[in-house]
């Protein structure tokens, strides 16, 4: 009996990437190419989710050779290189890094980001960002980024959920977790809605780049763990 028992919670340790309920597999309807500048917790999360979802990714970071590891443990389509490798690399480019270093990327990779889908997950803290973080919370991220960011098809995502229900509590049930989102683009917005479900998340998308404030840092829905039926209903969604 006891054999049999350990057999069992053998067999239930991978789906603790999803959380117990999560299926072993899930397979994107629509595989991408994805290039991810900034692989900490955020980054790390999503690519874990995208790569088991089936995705192509080229993962970065300032130390792309701390990722080897990671990109070893998620197969053969996850590959290592340099943001700037990143940005070229990905039809869709997820964007987690110190709120700070956006303007830097918008700068460096300017060529490589044109036209693309970029969701950014950054949000502006004081006591790291300095004075910036400051003016563009008064402003809003969504405005804040695009400037930024000129000429890219940006999405704000993943800013207002913590990188622990991230990793672990994809595909939850009852419920899965809302994820909201701003774009001005329709068709980036879209993308962004597949690559939240194939996430494991539903996606709540809440209007343009300006209405990225309603989930911006101290929102009454930032990092409050909701469900999509509970942030439409918070934020005044149909």
């Amino acid at each position: 009996m006891r054999r049999a028992i350990l057999i069992l919670f053998a067999a239930l340790i991978p789906l603790t990437t999803f959380g117990a309920d999560a299926p072993k597999q899930y397979t994107t309807a629509h595989p991408m190419k994805i290039g991810i500048i900034g692989t900490g917790e955020i980054g790390g999360a999503l690519a874990r989710h995208w790569a088991v979802a089936g995705h192509q990714l080229l993962i970065s970071s300032r130390h792309p050779e701390q990722l080897q590891a990671l990109a070893k443990e998620l197969g053969p389509n996850v590959k290592v290189g340099t943001p700037r490798e990143a940005a070229a690399f990905g039809e869709v480019v997820m964007l987690a890094v110190p709120y700070g270093a956006t303007p830097q990327v918008g700068r460096d990779y300017a060529a490589e980001l044109k036209g693309k889908v970029v969701l950014d997950a950054g949000n502006p803290y004081p006591s790291r960002d300095g004075d910036m973080a400051v003016r563009d919370r008064q402003r809003g991220t969504g405005v804040a980024s695009a400037e930024y960011l000129p000429g890219t098809r940006l999405v704000r995502a993943f800013n207002a959920i913590n990188s622990g229900p991230l990793e672990h509590e994809a595909f939850r049930k009852p419920e899965k977790l809302g994820i909201p989102l701003a774009a001005d683009d329709p068709e980036a917005m879209k993308i962004a809605e597949q690559l939240v479900r194939d996430a494991g998340f539903d996606p709540v998308p809440v209007g343009k780049l300006a209405r990225a404030r309603d989930f911006d840092y101290g929102t009454p829905v930032y990092v409050r763990g909701m469900t999509a039926a509970e942030l439409r209903q918070k934020l005044g969604l149909k």
